[in-house]
């Protein structure tokens, strides 16, 4: 059974950082992608950073130069250093691992940005 949970969540200040981490078990095909989804009251699910198909990176323009993706040479787990938060940064923030033809999802974590 595909497990992918996300930790690191939290209430921080503006200006303050924090790392999301995202772990993925029971995966038993490669890994294709994965990434960062994040979803704010009111709003539609969207893409914060991701690793692609095809090897590069994508950065939401909201968020390049401040938060930064990372994983480890597995590719199961999945870090987002946030850095410089601002409150529109405000969201329950997901993990997507999509392998096997599958898009796995984690049940989120809450970032709160205080101004």
């Amino acid at each position: 059974q595909v497990q992918v949970v996300e930790s690191g969540g939290g209430l921080v200040q503006a200006g303050g950082s924090l790392r999301l981490s995202c772990a993925a078990s029971g995966i038993t095909s490669s890994i294709i992608a994965s990434g960062w989804y994040r979803q704010a009251p009111g709003k539609q699910r969207e893409l914060v950073a991701g690793f692609s198909v095809f090897g590069g990176t994508n950065i939401a323009e909201s968020v390049k130069g401040r938060f930064t993706i990372s994983r480890d040479n597995a590719g199961n787990t999945v870090y987002l250093q946030m850095n410089s938060l601002k409150p529109e940064d405000t969201a329950v923030y997901y993990c997507n691992i999509f392998s096997g033809g599958e898009n796995f999802w984690g049940q989120g974590t809450q970032v709160t940005v205080s101004s």
